[in-house]
């Protein structure tokens, strides 16, 4: 578990914002990994960016052998056929046991590789209709911020790259590194987007009605406590149709599906880093005991809470 060796491949006209993510994510900082960062293009050589920045490339497309994560950049000619060595070199990396992820334009050349053929996937809104188009087997799901099939990931547009990546060293290296990341980039570690991926945030953003900010910070403090969706709409002084309504505007996510969010977020935060029984952790995020959080875990997670902390305990 856990990545080591991370490849972004970089089309011409690769986005600087996708560069940036990449390297704000998975580049060198106190209390990381020590991530092997690489990038490559078709061929070693000078790259175009879309602000017109010429870009150096040492590797080619033989860096993407032995990668733990290949990383699909977008870039201004995603309406040209990939060429086929690039194909290859995809097909190649996901067939050896690396995740293959993309976000944006750069989802067309996972979809043109056929890795995403009878999934859903989702691209920038703009272009989900010409991705659905071009490539009718994949199911395009253009409300979706990112969907994780496990082997391989998408993202929607521009900066859902950084949601996309942080949702992926999350699931590799837990909840501590990625909210660790996420602070030092000043960014939440969740932003609200499709249901797919079940990620909410933590507080709504600027604008939003105040009594709803408040209840939101208050269910935070008290995941200890079997709070109700009712109990919320009276907190904010709403009937429970107007509070449901307001709230997933909010955070993109139901209360229900919110609060459970929040408490297995916490959970895992728990598990990573204390050595709670896993009894008080079921307790403090709210459960009235393990076997319910176990249920809840193993439902998100594939494995158990014990097992959880076993796996991360080794990465560390």
């Amino acid at each position: 578990m856990g990545f080591e060796r991370v490849v972004a491949y970089a089309p011409s006209g690769v986005t600087a914002l996708a560069l940036g993510i990449v390297s704000g994510v998975f580049g060198a900082g106190a209390g990381r990994p020590a991530f092997e960062t690489v990038i490559c293009a078709e061929r070693p050589g000078e790259l175009r960016t879309d602000l017109g920045l010429r870009l150096q490339v040492g590797h080619g497309l033989a860096a993407l052998r032995g990668a733990d994560l290949v990383l699909v950049l977008p870039g201004d000619s995603f309406r040209a056929e990939p060429a086929a060595a690039v194909l290859d070199a995809l097909h190649c990396a996901h067939a050896a046991g690396a995740v293959v992820a993309a976000h944006c334009t750069g989802v067309f050349a996972l979809a043109a590789a056929g890795l995403l053929d009878g999934l859903e996937a989702t691209t920038h809104w703009r272009y989900a209709g010409e991705l659905a188009g071009r490539h009718p087997a994949v199911r395009v799901r253009p409300d979706a911020l990112y969907l994780d099939h496990g082997s391989v990931a998408t993202g929607a547009g521009a900066a859902a790259g950084l949601d996309l990546c942080l949702h992926l060293l999350r699931r590799e290296h837990g909840a501590a590194l990625a909210n660790r990341v996420a602070r030092d980039l000043v960014t939440p570690p969740h932003r609200a987007g499709g249901q797919a991926q079940y990620i909410s945030t933590p507080m709504p953003g600027d604008g939003d009605d105040g009594r709803l900010t408040e209840v939101i910070a208050w269910a935070r403090a008290n995941l200890d406590r079997r709070v109700s969706v009712a109990e919320l709409a009276a907190r904010a002084l709403m009937s429970r149709r107007t509070f449901a309504r307001a709230f997933k505007s909010a955070t993109g996510a139901s209360p229900h599906a919110w609060l459970l969010a929040q408490r297995l977020d916490r959970a895992e935060h728990l598990l990573e880093t204390t050595d709670l029984p896993v009894e008080e952790v079921a307790r403090r995020v709210g459960y009235g005991s393990a076997t319910v959080l176990r249920e809840r875990f193993v439902a998100r997670r594939g494995v158990a809470p014990r097992d959880y902390r076993r796996a991360f305990r080794q990465l560390h």
